[in-house]
């Protein structure tokens, strides 16, 4: 009933999938983020399975001895993820298509707001350092 441990080749299989989804997901172009996400659920539904353990005798009781029954909420947790992921990239694709009709390309451009906000902090921070400099100059001719 309990899951046994996982063997390598799973894990191994199961980071490359979770790193190669991460590093789509970080990209620019609304494809390979769309790419990545599936390959994320992908890894979740391979994680789910094997966390379910070797299979076993359907959990069917008096049929079978409850030693040999499989679990089934891990079957049943990696049928919703497939659904999600399904529904998910549905939705993306469907997104990607209205930007590249709308833009003519798929890429993620930058947030004019958040380049503005990231020029009002430097700026703040160009202040603090001029501030602190010339607290440091009253400080050295205040002891002369």
């Amino acid at each position: 009933m309990t899951g046994g441990p996982i063997n390598v080749v799973m894990a191994i299989t199961l980071g490359v999938l979770y790193s190669a989804g991460f590093y789509l997901l970080l990209q620019r172009s609304l494809m390979r983020i769309i790419i990545g996400i599936v390959i994320i659920g992908h890894g979740a539904n391979l994680f789910l399975q094997s966390a379910g353990g070797p299979p076993g005798r359907p959990p069917i009781l008096g049929g079978v001895e409850v030693e040999e029954m499989t679990d089934p909420l891990p079957q049943a947790m990696a049928l919703t993820a497939i659904v999600i992921t399904f529904a998910l990239s549905t939705f993306l694709l469907a997104l990607a298509y209205r930007s590249s009709v709308l833009l003519g390309h798929d890429e993620v451009r930058d947030d004019v707001e958040d380049r503005r906000i990231r020029r009002l902090q430097q700026r703040l921070a160009e202040d603090e350092d001029d501030d602190d400099e010339n607290e440091t100059d009253d400080h050295e001719e205040a002891v002369r």
